[in-house]
């Protein structure tokens, strides 16, 4: 993997966030020397789902949504996770957090049910991506051109449709957060 030394990662992710879909991009981005920073509503750890279950572990938030802004990462990820995502995108504040990567032309990537955040940031317009199959015509009305794809890359937003796509998901996530702005990465 390539070194991402001093490159800092969020991870945008609540209650419910899909287990896998955090821990394996936090995983790989770490093993590229990257501090990763998980950011949520609250300061409280958070919990995630697996196996149609709650996690028996919590994760620790390192900031909440509050405390940060897009000046101090490299990148944004967001995890699935139903119901991660539909309690995200109903708070202003991550709305606008995902919103103020691409206008600052940083790469984000989404797996799964993430890019409903994309989609509720009004940012999908015209862009290249996928997502679970279940969410497709909501990514479609959000101006998005969605394919039915392992892992796609659109000028530094990498999206991936479920935890079975999760190592060409880290592999293109290390990539463009290595690569750092995209000039064509627009809001």
């Amino acid at each position: 993997m390539k070194n991402l030394e001093r490159k800092t990662v969020a991870i945008l992710a609540t209650n419910g966030f899909e287990e896998s879909e955090l821990i394996e991009p936090k995983k790989a981005l770490e093993k590229a020397d990257t501090d990763v920073h998980i950011v949520s509503l609250n300061k409280e750890d958070i919990r995630g789902w697996t196996d149609g279950n709650w996690s028996k572990e919590t994760i620790k938030v390192d900031k909440t949504i509050d405390e940060v802004t897009q000046d101090e990462y490299n990148a944004l990820v967001l995890p699935d996770g139903l119901i991660n995502p539909d309690v995200l995108r109903r708070n202003e504040h991550a709305v606008n957090f995902v919103k103020s990567f691409f206008e600052k032309r940083k790469p984000e990537a989404a797996i799964c049910h993430g890019p409903w955040l994309l989609a509720e940031a009004d940012v999908l317009r015209g862009r290249k991506i996928t997502s679970f199959n279940s969410i497709k015509t909501d990514m479609k009305n959000a101006g998005a051109y969605w394919v039915d794809e392992e892992v796609v890359v659109d000028e530094g937003l990498v999206t991936s449709r479920s935890p079975k796509d999760l190592p060409a998901f880290c592999e293109k996530l290390v990539e463009e957060v290595y690569e750092g702005k995209h000039e064509m990465q627009t809001a």
